[in-house]
């Protein structure tokens, strides 16, 4: 029986990134959707898997994706809520690439480390950094994320992020910082230090971490120039650079690739699998 995957995307053009990769790891009929709202998930969802025998459903599986995360979260409620009896489908989140990226990334730093009890510091409240906020939690270091202030953004205007929000709700500590002084100043005695912030955006100067006598670890999430952390190469797997490793984002993304191709199959070797961020994080650290 072919491989089904329902590919949920909550922006106007389903992922090509997410379609190919889904191809990549032996998708057979990829059905993908696009500007797909809470409201109609019920119906895709039931639609497709009404069409096979409880005992065939682990040969079909749904796929939420799309740049809105909150968005994305949603639709997975509604995914399982759509869901009875026998009848169900494996699941996975990954919208914008916030639990393979972070999971990945998290997963590469922890292996042949303990990390309890470390200070980690992450510039950055979006949806990877929140997510990568977390799973450092679970593997036992104190956690600190903050804001990118608008000097550091380079714009003169400034909402709070919603990201806030959804820190205090998970229990990461957040800190609202107003310049980028005060970010800075936040990495005192911190000794893993990840740059999460919007791509293209320098947040971290060369002469800030280099000058840092804690900090051990940089890991850096953007890959578009100027990169997050300056002095690192996107390239960067675990290189020594002033005393520090570094990990870059490209190195980040080759694994994230793997961990990618790696739960799109597990997704068809049941029926019940749910692949969120810790999800993800399960399959990463035994992948890496």
């Amino acid at each position: 029986m072919k491989k089904v995957l329902l590919q949920l995307d909550t922006d106007q053009h389903p992922s090509p990134f997410d379609a190919i990769v889904a191809e990549d790891a032996g998708v057979d009929v990829l059905l993908s959707h696009g500007s797909v709202t809470p409201e109609a998930v019920r119906g895709l969802v039931q639609g497709a898997f009404f069409t096979r025998a409880p005992d065939d459903l682990s040969s079909m599986a749904v796929w939420v994706g799309g740049s809105d995360v909150a968005t994305g979260e949603k639709l997975l409620d509604q995914v399982q809520a759509a869901y009875f009896g026998p009848f169900r489908v494996s699941t996975m989140l990954d919208s914008n690439g916030c639990n393979t990226t972070a999971a990945t990334t998290i997963a590469l730093i922890a292996k042949d480390r303990d990390l309890r009890g470390r200070r980690a510091v992450i510039l950055g409240v979006g949806p990877v950094g929140l997510r990568s906020a977390t799973l450092l939690a679970q593997e036992g270091c104190e956690v600190l994320a903050t804001t990118i202030p608008a000097d550091v953004l380079g714009t003169d205007s400034y909402r709070r992020p919603r990201g806030l929000a959804v820190a205090e709700r998970l229990g990461i500590d957040a800190r609202e910082v107003a310049d980028r002084a005060e970010m800075e100043a936040a990495l005192e005695g911190g000794n893993i230090v990840l740059a999460a912030g919007p791509a293209g955006v320098q947040v971290l100067g060369r002469e800030v971490w280099t000058a840092n006598p804690t900090v051990e670890l940089l890991a850096d999430y953007n890959a578009t120039e100027p990169l997050g952390i300056e002095g690192v190469d996107a390239g960067d797997d675990f290189v020594e650079r002033e005393g520090k490793l570094v990990l870059g984002a490209l190195a980040v993304g080759g694994q994230k690739m793997k961990v990618h191709k790696a739960c799109v199959r597990r997704l068809f070797e049941r029926n019940d699998l749910v692949l969120n961020a810790d999800g993800v994080y399960a399959v990463a650290k035994e992948i890496v």
